[in-house]
């Protein structure tokens, strides 16, 4: 992980390497000193840029012997400030507590040698407020290392929670459009081959009956398509992909569905507020599970609309499944149903099952 605000270090050397110069030009002048001064500060820039990350201890030994070299180099005395990214760097390669260990170090060790070098030096106040200074430099510099580190923690886990959240959209996209292509493709499959191998069996012996059962599979793959198109356009919510009326669209279905050995009856009841694909998809999933999977001769469904909302009631004969797990199909008409904030039910026996979803206005 990159070092937080990397730009610190080098902004206080060039304000220290340009102090020093200005204090070369208004007083002794420049020297020997002054070069191997602004030699060294460039030599711990260099060390900055080559090294963005948390500093490895070898590193940062190398640059507390540089920040030294460039104490005992200036001329000015303005170098000690430099002293406060002891802690502040140290915070980072170490952690907390070795930054308020090393923050607290430096000023003990400005007053030690103050104390060697400057006789008497607490009693004069320019020395005094050169400590106090330094050290609330190293306070600021270590409550600016941890916030920058907290921001950095902070940051990392934004980024990992909206990671999430795009697998966590992209999985629930991924579900719909499996849905999708189950209530809607996988039916019309389901409803074409059971049509065919009616005009099949049928052939010789009903022709009329074995066209019309060509003709309903001609209209399954054709709405197969047109739901498929449907789908490919607009890839948006399912509101937007609602059959144009729910009462005309059920006909439809059992229309083609009805017929043979087998009887589909269809009642609605009550004011149709609004088309609602998920009680089209429920029917779906009832008549593809009873015709296909339940042998059942006769289906019943009944659609009614009231001031709380629809409600569907689909029962059939046949032989239900038991103790047998629900496939994909209902546990995603499951998930459908509870977006739209409504109920299932589901009671299967030997001889029959009957499905009753609810959905709310």
């Amino acid at each position: 992980m990159p070092r937080p605000v990397p730009w610190i270090p080098t902004v206080l050397y060039g304000a220290v390497l340009l102090g020093g110069f200005y204090y070369c030009a208004i007083g002794p002048g420049p020297s020997a000193r002054t070069a191997g001064f602004a030699a060294v500060l460039g030599l711990l820039v260099a060390l900055d840029f080559r090294e963005r990350g948390p500093a490895p201890r070898a590193v940062f030994g190398a640059r507390i012997v540089l920040l030294c070299a460039v104490a005992a180099l200036d001329v000015s005395g303005l170098s000690r400030i430099l002293f406060v990214l002891v802690p502040f760097l140290g915070y980072f390669a170490f952690g907390p507590t070795a930054g308020i260990a090393l923050g607290a170090g430096c000023v003990a060790l400005l007053a030690g040698a103050f104390t060697l070098w400057v006789p008497r030096w607490y009693v004069e106040a320019s020395y005094i407020s050169d400590l106090l200074m330094f050290a609330l430099g190293v306070v600021l510099a270590v409550a600016m290392a941890a916030v920058a580190v907290r921001e950095q923690r902070a940051r990392a886990r934004l980024e990992g929670t909206l990671a999430q959240v795009a697998q966590l959209s992209a999985a629930r996209e991924r579900n719909r459009l499996a849905r999708e292509i189950h209530d809607s493709l996988g039916h019309h499959l389901t409803a074409i081959g059971i049509q065919l191998e009616k005009a099949e069996a049928f052939a010789s012996l009903d022709p009329d009956g074995s066209a019309r059962a060509v003709s309903s599979a001609r209209w399954s793959a054709g709405r197969a398509l047109d739901e498929v198109r449907a789908s490919v356009r607009t890839l948006g919510p399912e509101s937007e992909s609602e059959p144009p009326g729910l009462s005309r669209a059920l006909a439809d279905l059992v229309h083609h569905l009805d017929g043979g050995d087998r009887r589909i009856s269809l009642d609605m009841s009550g004011t149709e507020r609004r088309p609602l694909l998920v009680l089209y998809r429920a029917v779906q999933e009832g008549l593809t599970n009873a015709c296909r999977h339940s042998g059942a001769s006769e289906i019943d469904v009944r659609v009614s609309y009231d001031d709380h909302g629809a409600r569907l009631r689909l029962a059939d004969n046949g032989s239900g499944f038991g103790g047998s797990a629900e496939g994909f199909g209902l546990a995603g008409l499951r998930e459908r149903v509870r977006l739209a904030d409504g109920t299932v039910d589901i009671d299967t026996s030997a001889s029959g099952t009957v499905l009753t979803v609810g959905v709310p206005w």
